[in-house]
């Protein structure tokens, strides 16, 4: 059964993970999802087609279902808060549904 979800997607450097993944788990989400990111915005062009020296040359996309939009604002609005004036990034939200909706509740139930 499809259980409704936000879907907040973060596109930021690599070096914030860390940091972020904190906000993320303090906010209550059940988890997120990284994989490496590239291309081009207002602050030039990222590739994660090469090896990089070090994280500060990488970017990483990191999805996170929450089942209420309230949580993914939350979370979406402490991070730009925190890191966006002074890190490349970009957050945005989209609705989705969750197909195993058993394995995206909380320990008090869905």
């Amino acid at each position: 059964m499809a259980k409704p979800a936000s879907k907040l997607v973060i596109v930021t450097e690599k070096l914030l993970l860390k940091k972020i993944a904190k906000i993320i788990d303090e906010a209550g989400a059940t988890g997120y999802t990284v994989v490496d990111a590239g291309g081009k915005g207002s602050r030039n062009v990222r590739s994660s087609g090469r090896p990089a020296v070090s994280d500060t040359d990488s970017n990483v996309k990191i999805e996170v279902l929450t089942d209420s939009r309230e949580m993914a604002l939350k979370i979406s609005d402490e991070i730009a808060l925190q890191y966006f004036d002074d890190y490349s990034g970009i957050a945005y939200l989209c609705d989705a549904e969750v197909l195993s909706a058993h394995k995206f509740c909380g320990p008090d139930g869905c």
